[in-house]
């Protein structure tokens, strides 16, 4: 690549850190201008055609109104909840467990986010797990920052294993079968062996980001009084999550994992383990609302319960779901299709279980059409930021048509560069390549379909261990989950946090490239140690 290509291709990810993280502009402005960065450099300087580039963005527009369906989903079972009463009920419930915010926050934004990411995915964590931490509390901010920290481990095996067993699968389908050559096995045992020690540590992180920017004190002491807690909490993910990968495979750890640890976790804390952190309040005053617990959890039992019903793959559900798909195929003329899956999508199951929580919670007529006209005008703002940031994505992924120049997509482009400059020390920029992808494309799942066999080839041409950095490669798109663009879109969206997407950013950076060093300091070790 010549030096204008290099800027041309880094231009999405630099010009989304200027315009959001440096100049805190709103996402609604930022995005539009990225798009508008993007598809100039595409067009003149990778030579992409412009029919291309609008194809990609029409496609871009259909990946966006997936989203925006589980962002208006999400925010119309939140709103039909506090309406009803049920969150203030929730939140008394875990007040009688503890009063202590740190104990709260690893069972909603650690271990209960751990089980809707293995169920659903596709960002559905922290649209369930951001509101409860709010209901239960915690600043809009920090809710959104401490769910994209948490919902990061989880992901690797999320949506039933669908980064691992449609993103590495698949990413390496023309150079080598991972089912049955056991290679899919082997790099999930790697990355739950690596996780053991990783993952365990961010529950750690998110009490020490917890401590030092949103509680009362806003000190790192915070983090250091619940050391052990974190570590309690990280082992009873990672440990089950470790166990299944070996006896189950891929499809099964994140839920498993987040299930067994939430019993685990919330049995310990009753039976008056870590009594030693101080509550958030003195007491715990009862609710005036005459509404039991378990009519208040309804709701999200069902959501879990539906979730994973329409994912199970031996089951008739989730093959009927996605045959009434729409197809768009060949999009303009060029190799761009789309689909959208609507009854599939986390959404659908939101708006169902919306619709029982109406009857359930007995609301009136009135009530159910002001919270469908509160949640179309809060939904309708992400709009502006949601379709420019996922066409500028596609814009990006869809740049490998430069024929004029030799040039392939830009990320590949970039990422098979930075390979070349650094040789034996790949393992050290590896991860930073996944979380790159899942950054620019807003999922782990396409980051692997992007990187898995460019991290390959590099492993075969610099004679190292494939399985390792393979791993990497999952472990950093995981990573990637915390910083990107579209995610956070629908986590301040849920909110009512829009506009603050940088702010965001700026929280998240850390825990996202300790993460990845996390798992390079492991992989390192793993590969000239022992």
């Amino acid at each position: 690549m010549t030096l204008l290509e290099l800027i041309v291709g880094l231009s999405p990810i630099v010009s989304v850190f200027i315009f959001l993280v440096l100049l805190r502009l709103q996402a609604t402005l930022a995005m539009p201008a990225c798009l508008v960065i993007t598809s100039i450099g595409a067009y003149f300087i990778w030579t992409v055609p412009g029919i291309q580039i609008a194809a990609a963005m029409i496609e871009g527009f259909v990946i966006s109104l997936s989203i925006l369906w589980i962002i208006f989903s999400a925010m119309l079972l939140l709103y039909t909840l506090e309406k009803s009463g049920a969150m203030m009920t929730i939140k008394d419930g875990f007040n009688r467990i503890s009063t202590d915010k740190g104990v709260q926050l690893m069972i909603v934004g650690w271990l209960f986010c751990a089980f809707i990411e293995g169920a659903a995915g596709f960002g559905t964590p922290a649209a369930i797990c951001a509101p409860l931490l709010v209901a239960l509390g915690f600043s809009p901010m920090a809710a959104v920052v401490l769910a994209l920290i948490g919902d990061s481990a989880a992901v690797t095996y999320g949506a039933l294993g669908t980064p691992l067993l449609v993103g590495l699968n698949q990413g390496l389908a023309g150079e080598i079968d991972m089912l049955s050559t056991g290679l899919l096995q082997d790099v999930a045992q790697a990355i739950s062996s690596f996780d053991l020690i990783t993952a365990t540590c961010l529950p750690v992180v998110q009490l020490f980001v917890y401590g030092r920017f949103f509680s009362e004190n806003k000190s790192w002491r915070y983090g250091f009084s619940r050391l052990a807690l974190g570590l309690f909490a990280g082992m009873c993910f990672t440990v089950p999550a470790f166990s299944v990968a070996f006896l189950l495979g891929p499809e099964f750890p994140s839920i498993f994992g987040g299930l067994i640890g939430l019993a685990i976790f919330v049995t310990s804390i009753r039976l008056g383990l870590f009594r030693q952190g101080k509550p958030s309040t003195s007491e715990v005053r009862p609710s005036q609302n005459p509404m039991s617990l378990g009519k208040a959890w309804l709701p999200y039992l069902l959501v879990a319960s539906l979730l994973l019903l329409t994912r199970l793959p031996f089951l008739p559900i989730k093959a009927w779901l996605l045959s009434t798909s729409i197809h768009w195929t060949e999009i303009l003329g060029t190799n761009i299709s789309a689909s959208l899956s609507l009854l599939y999508l986390p959404g659908t199951v939101f708006i169902l279980v919306s619709v029982i929580t109406f009857f359930a919670h007995k609301l009136d007529g009135n009530a159910i059409k002001d919270l469908f006209g509160q949640t179309l005008s809060k939904s309708t703002a992400s709009a502006l930021a949601l379709i420019p940031s996922v066409a500028m994505v596609r814009v990006f992924i869809h740049s490998d048509t430069g024929i004029d120049q030799g040039l392939r997509a830009m990320p590949v482009e970039l990422a098979a560069s930075l390979s070349e400059s650094v040789g034996q020390a790949w393992p050290l920029l590896s991860p930073f390549v996944g979380a790159l992808g899942s950054f620019i494309s807003g999922s782990a799942t396409f980051s692997n379909l992007m990187f898995s066999l460019m991290q390959y080839q590099v492993a075969e041409t610099l004679d190292l261990d494939t399985t390792t950095i393979l791993a990497l490669q999952s472990l950093g798109a995981n990573a990637g989950n915390m910083i990107c663009v579209v995610n956070i879109v629908a986590a301040v969206s849920v909110v009512g946090l829009l506009g603050k997407e940088g702010a965001v950013i700026r929280f998240t950076m850390g825990p996202m490239i300790f993460y990845c060093l996390c798992s390079t300091f492991i992989a390192m070790l793993s590969l000239y140690v022992f």
